[in-house]
Parts: structure tokens; C-alpha cells; sequence
């Protein structure tokens, strides 16, 4: 009876199931079956768990494919046909249902592995468009600071030519044209340099089709200093034309890109040195 109980454990009978056995073993175990009640109670409860397995987790293939299947193994099985009605008992029917439930419990697996996989993609698929939100954050970030060290920059400049010994500040004040307005030129007469601070300028924005112009008076003279816009976020000191000798600067409404000469009515601002 021990030897009976340790050929059971031996993993045999699992294996006859399967059909994973020599036509010699597999003979041995149904000789075994005849003799041994115990072991053939064992085969019938091997069998009966895994069709509660395949059952479990079946999907029922086409009628086509399971047809195919189907016939295919009942062409390749070979039913051996024993001396006892209680070995014929495990029979080319059984088999055949168990094959099915495997052949069911198969496409279930693979199911689950397309939809597992499904699901790996979609959350691959969020992370990196979280992934590319925080970059865009990050970028954003980068682009401030640099923006705030661009404006660090120019408030630097803009005190250390205001702090120049050299240069001289005139306030230009606002004509009939504009009574509002108001704008500050640094002008260094030694290097002969002109600059427009932008960010203290009050002046009506202009239109695209129109410029300021700022002229230097020299000896009486208006000279093209060069033109600009007014926008409310300019900010720093932009550099002008260079000028000799000017006395006095002023600023008029022209065409865009400039007259030779003054529009004269149409004077903004102007101031003396």
C-alpha cells in the first residue's frame, strides 16, 4: 500500500493526464489503473481538477477554430483499449473534453496577457505625458529666470551709465501735441553717445504705420538720431545714433522708418541741454 501511495506522488499520473508519457508508461499506468482501485480514483480526480481549472478561466473559441482543433486531435489520439470495463471508463471522450477546456483555458490566458499589456501601455502612455508636462514646466520656469536675469542685466547697465560722470541727463517734456508725455536721454558728449531710457519714457503707443524719431539739435539744426516704439514692456536704455555738439533733442511722430526732416507739427517732446 505504500509503494501504491508513493507511485501516486510521484507525479505520474499528473503527467498520464497531460498525455506527456511514453506509449510504455503510458501502458504501465493503465496496467497499474486495472489493478489499483486507488489509482485510478486518483487519475478520475486529476482530470476532474483540471477541467474546473480550464472551466474557470474558459473562453469559448469560434465554432470554427474549435472544430479544427477539435478534429485535429481526435485524428492524432490513439484510444487504447483495455481488458476491464473499469479502465475503459477513462475513455477517448474524457480526453477529449479535458483537451478542449485546455485548449479554452489557453485563449483565456492569452487574453489576459493582450489585456495586461493593454494596461501597461496606457499607463506607459500617462506617465509620459506627464513626463512632457513637467518638462513644459520646467522649460517655462527656465524662461523666467532667464527673463528675470535679462532685466537684472539691463537695470545694470542702465545705473552704470547713469552713474557715468560723463554722462548728462536731459528731460524731455511734452509739447501741446501730447502734454502727457515725457522721456529721459543720456547723452555723453565725450564718447558722443546718445541713449533713451525706456523704461521711464511716457509716450502714446504708436501704430504699425507710425515711429518716433528723436532729433538732435546742432547748431540749429535738427539731426536724425535714429527711430523707435513705445511699448509698455520696453525696458532698459536703448542706444541711439551718435551725435557732436547737440544743444537740444526732440522727439517727433513720423511714417515708419523715419523722415529726413522733422514732421514739425508733429512734435512730442523736446528739451535743452
Amino acid at each position: 500500500m505504500e509503494d501504491i501511495q508513493s507511485y501516486i506522488e510521484s507525479g505520474i499520473l499528473e503527467l498520464y493526464v497531460m498525455g506527456d508519457l511514453s506509449p510504455e508508461e503510458k501502458l504501465k499506468v493503465e496496467q497499474m489503473a486495472v489493478q489499483h482501485p486507488e489509482i485510478r480514483t486518483e487519475i478520475a480526480s486529476i482530470e476532474s481538477g483540471l477541467e474546473h481549472y480550464a472551466s474557470a478561466y474558459a473562453v469559448s473559441p469560434s465554432a470554427n477554430l474549435r472544430e479544427r482543433v477539435l478534429n485535429q486531435l481526435e485524428k492524432s489520439e490513439t484510444v487504447t483499449n483495455l481488458n476491464t470495463t473499469t479502465v475503459t471508463s477513462i475513455n477517448s471522450a474524457k480526453s477529449n473534453t479535458f483537451y478542449k477546456y485546455a485548449f479554452a483555458a489557453s485563449v483565456a490566458l492569452l487574453l489576459l496577457s493582450t489585456i495586461a499589456l493593454f494596461v501597461l501601455y496606457t499607463r506607459l502612455q500617462e506617465s509620459n505625458q506627464q513626463l512632457a508636462i513637467l518638462e513644459t514646466n520646467n522649460q517655462q520656469f527656465s524662461n523666467r529666470v532667464n527673463f528675470m536675469i535679462d532685466q537684472l542685466d539691463q537695470t545694470q547697465q542702465t545705473l552704470n551709465i547713469l552713474r557715468s560722470p560723463e554722462v548728462k541727463l536731459i528731460k524731455l517734456a511734452g509739447t501741446k501735441q501730447a502734454p502727457q508725455a515725457s522721456m529721459m536721454v543720456a547723452f555723453n558728449p565725450v564718447k558722443e553717445e546718445v541713449m533713451i531710457d525706456m523704461s521711464a519714457m511716457k509716450m502714446p503707443e504708436n501704430d504699425t504705420t507710425h515711429q518716433y524719431q528723436l532729433w538732435a539739435m546742432v547748431d540749429g539744426k535738427p539731426v536724425d538720431l535714429g527711430v523707435f516704439d513705445m511699448k509698455t514692456d520696453d525696458s532698459g536704455m536703448k542706444k541711439m545714433k551718435t551725435v557732436t555738439n547737440a544743444q537740444a533733442f526732440a522727439v517727433t511722430l513720423e511714417p515708419r522708418g523715419g523722415s529726413v526732416n522733422p514732421t514739425m507739427d508733429q512734435m512730442m517732446v523736446i528739451g535743452s541741454i
